[in-house]
């Protein structure tokens, strides 16, 4: 089962404010040409499921427009999730261990799936679970906030597989996590 990460963050290191906003964000993506994902679409294409944390599901929920089509999104969290009754046939939580969650989705017959959100992301790193991060630099500053990765208890090699400058700013650039 491969696991893999593609978020966006400030120059900084953070993935949202202190309050769980993303309006830098949503701003920054007005210097996006009408037509450019940054690959987002061919990656979705590989992925079998979306795993990601509440707080990030409750954000998505507010974009409008459900963006993951009918790919299985997996929902972390330790309390009931609210599903809206459309999404129900492709949403569901789990409060599993993240190792069992991959564990039950691969006997499914699931191969790769894309994890999203903070604490999640965190979660899966901390096990050992994440294969590749793709992470797009945003051209701004934000001085505080939710940072992409915490303090761990070893260091997490990484090996660059590949870094896009694009002309509006953005930079992103993809690893390959060190399995020891």
């Amino acid at each position: 089962m491969k696991a893999s990460v593609f978020v966006a963050t400030s120059l900084d290191g953070y993935i949202a404010r202190s309050d769980g906003s993303i309006d830098w964000l949503n701003e920054s993506n007005s210097l996006v040409p009408e037509g450019e994902d940054c690959g987002f679409n061919d990656f979705m294409e590989t992925v079998d499921a979306l795993i990601m944390g509440r707080k990030t599901f409750e954000q998505v929920l507010t974009f409008g427009d459900w963006a993951y089509g009918e790919t299985p999104v997996i929902v972390m969290s330790h309390n009931a999730v609210v599903i809206p009754k459309h999404l129900t046939a492709t949403v569901s939580y789990s409060s599993e261990l993240p190792s069992d969650l991959l564990n039950r989705l691969e006997s499914l017959g699931m191969n790769h799936v894309y994890v999203d959100g903070g604490t999640t992301i965190q979660s899966f790193l901390e096990e050992g679970l994440i294969d590749d991060v793709c992470i797009t630099r945003i051209p701004i500053v934000i001085g505080e906030g939710i940072a992409l990765f915490k303090k761990t208890d070893t260091d997490i090699h990484l090996i660059h597989l590949t870094t896009t400058a694009y002309d509006f700013g953005f930079v992103q650039t993809t690893y390959k996590i060190e399995k020891k």
